[in-house]
């Protein structure tokens, strides 16, 4: 129930990015900045993809998946179309390992010490949520600047 609940919060918060993505006016204001964001668009919805790939994917359900974290902040200018298909990369990785999950998992050691020793996976996976939120709010902001 609880890795349900988990997994319903980063569907729909990753749905809500795709859904920015798409709504912002050109191509172009993918790659804008303004206000006190410094990383356009089209960067933060490739850093979720690869954070949530690399933390969920390759290290919770060992996709085989290799971050590429430098090209997620330095990619310009990379269509729409393949930063949805991203996302939905990420959102089908989420829906396969989380949704395999048992709840008795969430007391588990999370396999890496990138949140600190010995950290639950819960811990681990509340974390990610809060970090796709705060981008999320990143991206809306900037969705209306330039909309």
């Amino acid at each position: 129930m609880q890795t349900q609940i988990l997994l319903d919060f980063f569907l729909r918060d990753l749905d809500k990015l795709v859904a920015e993505v798409e709504a912002m006016p050109t191509e172009e204001s993918l790659w804008r900045v303004g206000g006190d964001v410094k990383n356009p668009v089209g960067t933060l919805a490739l850093h979720i993809a690869g954070n949530l790939q690399h933390f969920i994917g390759a290290i919770m359900g060992g996709t085989g998946y290799v971050r590429a974290r430098a090209r997620e902040f330095s990619a310009r200018d990379v269509a729409r179309r393949d930063i949805v298909a991203a996302l939905a990369t990420a959102r089908d990785v989420l829906k396969s390992v989380l949704g395999k999950m048992q709840d008795a998992q969430l007391d588990e050691p999370y396999p890496a010490e990138h949140f600190g020793e010995n950290r639950t996976t819960f811990f681990a996976l509340l974390t990610l949520l809060t970090h796709l939120n705060y981008h999320l709010g990143q991206v809306n902001y900037l969705r209306r600047i330039f909309a």
